[in-house]
């Protein structure tokens, strides 16, 4: 027995070296290819990260999955998944090669930016109220185009230095570029609309001279996005009983977001009249989309 032992030892021991090389063989390359991931990740949170805009543009598949579910229940259409993923294609572009951020969530953006054209508004005419850097009216009008929908932007906005809300002290933005017209209208030109096709009303949606100037105006598309408290919305609101096209889409952004509990009061007490044109068809996200009568 101990023959046997003495015998099997140095090939056990040749056998066992064997074994080691081949797993440290196997680890480096392991050790490699984690390196590789990790800075394949770092490149992409570079360009998806959160930093300069406070959320990241890598939404999970899941959280694709759950959008897409929201946008065809919404709308009742069975491509929903590929207008989300168009959606997110043109999100990515237009911010990463415009200056400054879209203001909210990956979802929810790519729940406006799906649904609006899907919900087949009756003309392109596009009211934006509240549009920040400009970026999102630019990816709202891409898609338009992309439902073979051309489109005329009108866009109300103070233009002030930072974003404005009642409540809130906002002293420099979280991509750290103020705002201003020149930026404005830069991002809107990076995306793609054409100078002829944007109008840019500086003030306030409540203010009575940008009332007369779209007196008369039957928009197709109106985006309420400013004045986020119970009195602005309710206030943005009314006037969009004015403005709305016949089958107009309204999305009303922030709808059943904790943060703006004033929007969601206002909405649902302004589709609670009697004599409202107005009527909710669905949420997607934290957007409600209203459509007119």
């Amino acid at each position: 027995m101990s023959l046997l032992r003495r015998t099997a030892r140095p090939l056990l021991r040749r056998i066992d070296q064997r074994i080691d090389r081949k797993l440290r063989k196997e680890l480096n390359g392991a050790k490699d290819e984690l390196k590789q991931l990790k800075e394949q990740q770092h490149l992409t949170q570079l360009l998806l990260g959160p930093d300069g805009r406070r959320f990241n543009r890598h939404p999970t598949p899941g959280a694709i999955t759950s959008i897409a579910k929201q946008v065809g229940e919404v709308t009742g259409e069975k491509h929903a998944r590929r207008a989300v993923i168009q959606a997110y294609r043109t999100l990515v572009e237009v911010e990463n090669r415009g200056v400054g951020r879209i203001a909210g969530g990956t979802s929810n953006i790519l729940g406006k930016l799906a649904t609006t054209p899907l919900l087949k508004p009756p003309n392109g005419d596009i009211l934006e109220i509240g549009t920040l850097y400009g970026l999102f009216a630019g990816c709202l009008a891409r898609q338009m185009l992309r439902a073979g929908i051309p489109y005329q932007l009108t866009i109300v906005d103070p233009i002030a230095p930072v974003q404005l809300q009642e409540g809130m002290e906002i002293t420099v933005d979280a991509s750290g570029t103020p705002i201003s017209e020149d930026i404005v209208r830069a991002n809107l030109h990076y995306a793609g609309v054409l100078p002829d096709r944007v109008r840019l009303l500086r003030g306030y949606s409540t203010d009575a001279d940008i009332h007369v100037t779209l007196t008369g105006g039957k928009f197709g598309v109106i985006v309420v996005d400013g004045d986020h408290s119970a009195k602005g919305v309710e206030a943005d609101l009314n006037w969009v009983e004015e403005l709305a096209a016949p089958g107009a889409v309204v999305v009303v952004d922030d709808y059943d977001d904790r943060v703006w509990p004033g929007v969601t009061e206002a909405t649902d007490a302004h589709l609670a009249r009697t004599d409202t044109r107005l009527t909710k068809i669905g949420k997607v996200n934290t957007s409600a989309f209203l459509r007119a009568e």
